[in-house]
């Protein structure tokens, strides 16, 4: 049978994918719509299974939202940043966080829950198809799903990032609004815990410890007793070579001391310091310093503590302009996911590529 190009316009509109290869399933099956179909998705199977091992670490994520009570937001990653922009893509990306929404799964990012995500949702064979028609490895990374009296969401960059912010004793239009400049906060400034109450005894003994090593291996902002009580054990032991010795007695008094001295200096000084280290945990001025740092990171790392984005002082915090809102207004649960963290992006080098296909 003759394939005609209404035929070609047909199956592409079916499938989706691209036209020549309509063409060819259409000749190959003498113009069996239901056999270029079946072909077309075999074929698409064997073109996912070669990309299954390619990076893909670009993409979007998107949001299903229903009722402001109950949402969805999900990850689906490509192999470049081009096809993230794809309206093809787009709206299959769009059509996961609807089905994770309407799914039994609550989420997360294990191998074996999105697997079995997939299976049930039905998207095993479009995400092969898709594979196939865009040309790129995809690939499902994860999916979470919150709810509570009111849920607002907030894509940044595209959906470079998304975010969901799920709090209780919200009803308003004004907590709407309150809740979505928070979703923005959180895009922003990528807290990682509601409040302070939610980190744990054992992630705040391991913050101290890490606070604690980086202030005795980052001499220079040591407080001064400690600091020239190392510089007297190094020069009473001649630990430093004659030109980092010469460098200290001629810039001892200058504030830039440490940019006159080798890295080898700075390391020794580190390495006393640490050697040291229960000794200056009792010192009062250095036990300041710690305690004035972590209590810096935490400000930085949860949510209700981090100075407001939009605060007119440039003082008052998350919390204290949510309570300003409504002082019923409570966050439950916020997720942020930002496409590709943690993964290994793909680096390639064009000309190092077609070089290498040259030859």
């Amino acid at each position: 049978m003759a394939v005609t190009a209404s035929m070609v316009k047909e199956l592409r509109e079916m499938t989706g994918a691209g036209m020549m290869d309509c063409k060819k399933a259409l000749t190959e099956t003498d113009g069996d719509m239901d056999a270029a179909v079946d072909l077309l998705r075999k074929s698409g199977a064997a073109k996912a299974e070669k990309k299954a091992s390619r990076i893909a670490a670009e993409g979007i994520c998107r949001v299903a939202v229903s009722d402001d009570k109950k949402a969805a937001v999900v990850e689906v990653n490509s192999e470049t940043d081009f096809v993230a922009k794809n309206e093809v893509f787009q709206e299959f990306v769009q059509s996961v966080a609807d089905k994770a929404l309407a799914s039994d799964f609550v989420g997360g990012k294990d191998g074996e829950q999105i697997d079995a995500f997939i299976e049930a949702a039905g998207l095993k064979e479009t995400l092969v198809e898709k594979t196939a028609t865009i040309g790129e490895k995809l690939s499902i990374r994860r999916f979470e799903k919150v709810e509570a009296d009111m849920v607002v969401s907030y894509l940044h960059g595209g959906g470079r990032i998304g975010v969901l912010v799920a709090a209780n004793g919200a009803s308003s239009d004004a907590d709407k609004e309150a809740l979505s400049n928070v979703a923005m906060q959180v895009a922003a400034m990528s807290p990682q815990y509601i409040s302070r109450d939610d980190i744990s005894a054992d992630e705040m003994a391991k913050l101290r410890e890490i606070v604690i090593d980086s202030a005795l291996n980052d001499p220079e902002s040591l407080p001064k007793p400690i600091l020239n009580e190392l510089f007297e054990k190094v020069l009473a032991g001649k630990l430093w070579n004659d030109d980092d010795t010469k460098a200290y007695e001629e810039n001892k008094t200058n504030k830039f001391l440490f940019n006159f001295l080798s890295d080898e200096a700075k390391a020794k000084i580190a390495g006393l310091a640490m050697e040291a280290k229960s000794k200056y945990l009792e010192n009062k001025i250095f036990s300041g310093l710690v305690e004035g740092r972590i209590s810096k990171h935490v400000k930085e790392i949860s949510l209700m503590d981090q100075v407001y984005v939009k605060a007119e002082d440039g003082k008052q915090t998350v919390g204290a302009y949510l309570k300003s809102v409504n002082a019923g207004l409570s966050v439950c649960k916020i997720v942020r996911f930002e496409v590709g963290e943690g993964m290994e992006k793909k680096n390639e080098n064009f000309a190092d590529e077609v070089a290498a296909q040259l030859g």
